[in-house]
């Protein structure tokens, strides 16, 4: 995921509304194979539930100007998680109705089906509590921060209680959760995380691993920059498990990385795209004159040897990071290096 929105439509009059949605969200169309022929640019199909098979976690999000039963029975069998599933907005064949029917929160189907209902000239059905209450959800508040969930379990808590009108605790030192100005009294923001009291709801933001209670939602910040070295042909899940070791010696959740950054030289190796996916960082990469002009702790004549360079791992980090000094020095496996960084630019 992502290849993009898809669109489908099963009769006539769904065919000619779904293209249309197909070019304003700049989305690819799919219909049946008996109407793909007479539409530009279509994509036919000779059965839905095997399309949705196909497509589903390719795709993100899926329109479907269909019956909200048949589309149920298509996405069904292939359901993961909340944090994991496309957004699915659903429409009646004359666009009256936009249903945000999966992923309403952290697929963005919400803000989807008020498009799609703008674009039709209809309405958009939500059905979300918090939405339909007019108060946030922490998932989205998360989204729409930038920040990565821990343990998403704890939302529905947190959400839970501010339905019921109590208040959240917050911990959030850098100020990175953005709450909305008329929202800031459902918050009580405290200024230590030992401050939190597991018995009632709370939120804690931060690089730093732990501080949480198993009930507390942990919300964490792209803050750290991480620089990578491996061999040539190192699968992503080797790089995975390097930097969870790196990040658990020196106390900093995974969740916080936000950037792998490496050698130009690099750029090919399949493992570090994985590895980036895997963790939801962007993924850089230096020419060697840039990392060569770097003042490392720990110069190595290896990379030397190989890439021309005396680091890459913690030259990576402290250029990506723009910063001199580096959280955790370079961290060794048979066959990654890795090097921690705090980017200034990221309010740690």
């Amino acid at each position: 995921m992502s290849k993009g929105t898809a669109v489908y439509a099963l009769t006539q009059q769904g065919a000619a509304l779904a293209g249309r949605l197909a070019r304003e969200l700049g989305g690819e169309l799919f219909l049946p194979e008996r109407m793909a022929a007479d539409a530009q640019g279509a994509h036919g199909f000779a059965s839905l539930t095997e399309l949705v098979g196909e497509n589903f976690h390719k795709y993100a999000p899926h329109v479907f100007v269909a019956a909200c039963g048949i589309v149920v029975r298509a996405i069904a069998p292939h359901l993961r998680g909340k944090d994991i599933d496309p957004a699915v907005v659903v429409l009646d064949q004359n666009g009256r109705h936009a249903v945000s029917l999966l992923s309403g929160h952290l697929g963005g189907a919400n803000d989807l089906a008020r498009e799609v209902a703008l674009l039709c000239g209809g309405e958009a059905v939500i059905t979300t509590a918090t939405d339909c209450a007019g108060l946030p959800s922490l998932d989205v508040l998360a989204r729409d921060s930038g920040l990565a969930i821990e343990n998403v379990a704890a939302v529905k808590a947190v959400n839970a209680a501010l339905l019921e009108g109590r208040t959240v605790q917050l911990f959030d030192p850098q100020g990175w959760l953005a709450v909305p100005g008329e929202h800031a009294g459902l918050f009580e923001w405290l200024a230590a995380p030992h401050l939190l009291d597991p018995e009632r709801p709370c939120v804690l933001v931060d690089w730093r691993a732990g501080g949480a209670g198993p009930g507390c939602l942990a919300l964490r910040p792209k803050a750290v920059v991480a620089g990578v070295g491996c061999r040539k042909g190192t699968p992503g899940t080797e790089i995975v498990d390097a930097l969870a070791q790196a990040c658990a010696a020196r106390g900093v959740a995974l969740g916080s990385v936000g950037v792998l950054a490496s050698i130009e030289a690099k750029r090919g190796e399949p493992g570090l795209a994985e590895a980036a996916r895997e963790l939801g960082a962007e993924l850089i990469f230096f020419q060697a004159g840039d990392l060569a002009g770097v003042a490392v702790p720990n110069p190595s004549p290896m990379p030397l040897k190989h890439v021309g360079v005396e680091s890459v791992c913690e030259a990576a980090a402290m250029l990506a990071a723009g910063t001199a000094k580096l959280l955790a020095p370079k961290r060794k496996t048979p066959t990654v290096t890795v090097a921690l960084a705090l980017s200034p630019g990221r309010k740690a």
